[in-house]
C-alpha cells in the first residue's frame, strides 16, 4: 500500500475514534477520498497528498460530473474537505484546497412524505407484533432506521414514555412517545422470542433471535406499503420525514422537532416547513381546479 493510501486509512481511524462516527458515514467519507486518490494515481502514480491544489479538484469534478448528480457531487466536495482538514490538522498541508472550490448549486428537495391517512392505513393493516411496534417508533417517535435497529430494551420508558436515543456521533436524545406507541411495544415485547445472551438487550429481533438489519426494515416498510395500497416510493425514513411535517403542520416549534430529530443544524429541520408549503399549495390548486 502507497504512503499516500495509509493516508486515506488514518484519516478512516481519526473519524471513527476521534469523530466518533458511525460506520457507514466512516465507509462513504473514505470511499469518496480512495476514488479520488484512485484517479490521481492514473495520472501520476507517484503523487503526493501535498501537491494536490485546487486545480486538481477542477479537473477530478470536471470528469465525474457527468456521471453524477450534483447532490453526490455535493457529498463527494464534503467529503474531500473534511480529508484536507484533517491534512491541515495533521500538518500534511498549510491550506485546505477544497475550500476553493464551490459545490454544485442544489435545487431543493422534498422528501416524499405520507398524509395521515396513509399512514394510519400502513398501520392497520400490519398485523404483526413486532413490525406494527417497529412502525409505531419510525412514525410516532421520528427514529432513523439505524436507531430502531439498534434500540435497547434499557431505552425504553414504557411507564414514562420516552425513548433514550443515540444517534449519529453517539449522541444521546430523550424522544417522547404516545401512550398507544408505548402499548404496541409493550405487546411486542410479550411475544419477543428468546436470544442469545449478547442480544437480550436489544429490543427488535428477527425470528432466530437476533438483531433486524437495516435491509429487513426496508423490505418490511415496502411489503406493508404495498398491502396498504399506497402506491409512493417509500422506505423507512419516510416514516420520520411524515412524522416531523405533520408535528410542524400542527404547530410545533422547529427547535423541538429539531431536538426530537437529533438534527445538529436547525437548516436540516426547516426543510419541513417547505415540505409544509408544498402540502397546502398543492390542496389549494386542487381547490380551484374543483371548481372550475
Amino acid at each position: 500500500m502507497s504512503p499516500q493510501r495509509e493516508i486515506v486509512d488514518e484519516y478512516g481511524s481519526y473519524l471513527k475514534i476521534e469523530r466518533s462516527l458511525s460506520d457507514n458515514t466512516v465507509s462513504a467519507y473514505t470511499r469518496d477520498v480512495g476514488s479520488f486518490a484512485s484517479w490521481l494515481e492514473a495520472r501520476e502514480p507517484s503523487f503526493r497528498w501535498q501537491q494536490i491544489g485546487r486545480d486538481d479538484i477542477f479537473d477530478y469534478f470536471a470528469d465525474i460530473s457527468a456521471f453524477l448528480s450534483k447532490r453526490s457531487q455535493a457529498r463527494i466536495l464534503s467529503s474531500l474537505t473534511s480529508f484536507f482538514d484533517y491534512l491541515v490538522i495533521e500538518g500534511e498541508i498549510e491550506g485546505n484546497p477544497a475550500l476553493l472550490v464551490d459545490a454544485p448549486k442544489l435545487g431543493k428537495y422534498l422528501p416524499v412524505v405520507l398524509s395521515v391517512e396513509e399512514v394510519e392505513s400502513i398501520l392497520d393493516c400490519t398485523s404483526n407484533l413486532r413490525d406494527r411496534a417497529i412502525l409505531e417508533v419510525l412514525y410516532g417517535c421520528g427514529l432513523r432506521v439505524s436507531e430502531v435497529c439498534s434500540l435497547q430494551i434499557s431505552q425504553v420508558y414504557l411507564d414514562e414514555l420516552f425513548l433514550r436515543v443515540v444517534g449519529k456521533g453517539n449522541k444521546e436524545r430523550l424522544v417522547p412517545m404516545a401512550e398507544n406507541t408505548a402499548e404496541h411495544i409493550a405487546a411486542w415485547l410479550e411475544a419477543r422470542p428468546v436470544s442469545e445472551r449478547q442480544y437480550e438487550d436489544i429490543l427488535f429481533l428477527n425470528r432466530f433471535g437476533k438483531p433486524l438489519s437495516r435491509v429487513s426494515v426496508f423490505k418490511m416498510v415496502k411489503a406493508q406499503a404495498l398491502k396498504a395500497g399506497v402506491n409512493k416510493e417509500i422506505s423507512p425514513h419516510t416514516f420520520r420525514h411524515s412524522f416531523a411535517t405533520h408535528l410542524i403542520e400542527n404547530g410545533a416549534d422547529l427547535r423541538v422537532v429539531q431536538e426530537m430529530l437529533g438534527h445538529e443544524s436547525i437548516l436540516t429541520t426547516e426543510i419541513y416547513t417547505h415540505v409544509d408549503s408544498a402540502s397546502w399549495q398543492a390542496e389549494i390548486r386542487k381547490l380551484l381546479s374543483d371548481l372550475k
